[in-house]
């Protein structure tokens, strides 16, 4: 083995071998995407036991206004990269906000791999759904001025990501008001078998299936959106958050995007269902050609829900009891065992409690919308 070319190939092997543990961490920490006022933070993960980077936005009106809390926008990226649709979504959430189209919240934009469809993988390497749910929401919610309940967060994802967020938002409905599912994909429960102008080629396909769901198709179905819908429709029921399905009507993955929206109705889970025409697997132009009712969606799902109002967990809401727990919440006492001060910001202003929000909830009191 002393021949110079075998001494070449050990030199080759070792510095592989250095570099193994550069690539895993790699693959939780991204590069740094720059853009105005977008931020690029890490965090020590116990889940990953690795350090687990982000970036997030946050508006003008963060430094303007001090004491104010903001909700929180998850944005979930797509497959391929996770990184590359960072830049265009913080412009396009950032002028949406800028016209007043949009309410000034943070945006979150998480670290999901390029292909770890928001599971914790099978082989225990890539926990994302434990790293995302029960770390970085926690951390997000300590770090900035968040809302730091349901009523302050929406989810919502493209492709993979609108996957993602089906997975995610199904399963854990008491942490976000607004569950937004975009060309979600892959939606059938026939993972490998892909459609013949799918994205993702079937070579990729067969690589996911196996680092993911070590190739089980019992894994695979269920960690499915269609699966955990059945597994939580009575929890969805109670906690109603506003749920959207959006997909273009040239997309490749709108038959089973199709499927999931009949599924979703025959469990009786209120949602909106649209179907963009001609609109492919794109963002940005799906978006679009949602019109006004894109922007609603967003002021629809932070808007002050019935039940936040019932603060002594009586399931009558809102009533005299509540009243009286609110006032004293808002004379300095304590809040009610299972609700947070800040479901008692409902004018969604970050200030919480004060006369504003009295205001508003005599106006429910008193038989007004919530």
């Amino acid at each position: 083995m002393n021949h110079p070319r075998a001494q070449i190939l050990r030199a080759c092997l070792l510095a592989a071998l250095c570099l193994l543990p550069s690539l895993a961490q790699a693959q939780w920490t991204t590069t740094q995407v720059s853009a105005p006022r977008l931020q690029y933070r890490t965090f020590a993960s116990t889940a990953a036991a690795a350090t687990v980077s982000f970036h997030i936005y946050t508006p003008p009106a963060y430094d303007l206004q001090p004491q104010q809390r903001f909700p929180v926008l998850y944005w979930l990226h797509g497959s391929g990269s996770a990184t590359a649709g960072i830049a265009p979504m913080t412009s396009w959430f950032a002028n949406a906000m800028a016209q007043g189209l949009l309410p000034p919240m943070l945006v979150v934009f998480p670290n999901g791999m390029p292909f770890g469809m928001y599971c914790d993988s099978a082989n225990g390497s890539t926990p994302i759904e434990t790293v995302l749910i029960t770390e970085l929401i926690p951390h997000v919610d300590s770090t900035f001025r968040t809302i730091p309940s349901r009523r302050g967060r929406i989810l919502e994802g493209f492709s993979m990501g609108g996957y993602g967020t089906g997975r995610l938002g199904l399963q854990y409905s008491e942490l976000f008001s607004g569950i937004s599912m975009l060309a979600a994909g892959p939606m059938q429960l026939d993972f490998p078998n892909a459609p013949p102008d799918a994205a993702v080629p079937p070579d990729r396909r067969t690589m996911i299936f196996a680092d993911v769901w070590n190739n089980d198709p019992s894994l695979m179905i269920a960690a499915n959106p269609s699966t955990l819908a059945s597994v939580h429709a009575s929890t969805l029921t109670t906690n109603d958050p506003l749920i959207r399905v959006a997909v273009g009507g040239a997309d490749s993955v709108l038959p089973p995007v199709i499927d999931f929206h009949n599924h979703l109705s025959s469990l009786n889970i209120a949602h909106t269902f649209t179907i963009a025409p001609g609109v492919g697997h794109q963002t940005i132009a799906l978006l679009s050609a949602l019109g006004p009712s894109n922007w609603s969606f967003y002021h629809d799902a932070l808007s002050a829900r019935c039940d936040s109002l019932d603060f002594n967990a009586d399931t009558l809401f809102p009533d005299d009891a509540d009243l009286l727990d609110f006032l004293t919440v808002l004379a300095g006492g304590n809040c009610s065992p299972g609700n947070t001060c800040s479901d008692i910001d409902f004018n969604n202003d970050g200030l919480f409690p004060d006369d504003n929000d009295l205001i508003a909830f005599l106006t429910v009191l008193a038989g007004g919308p919530c």
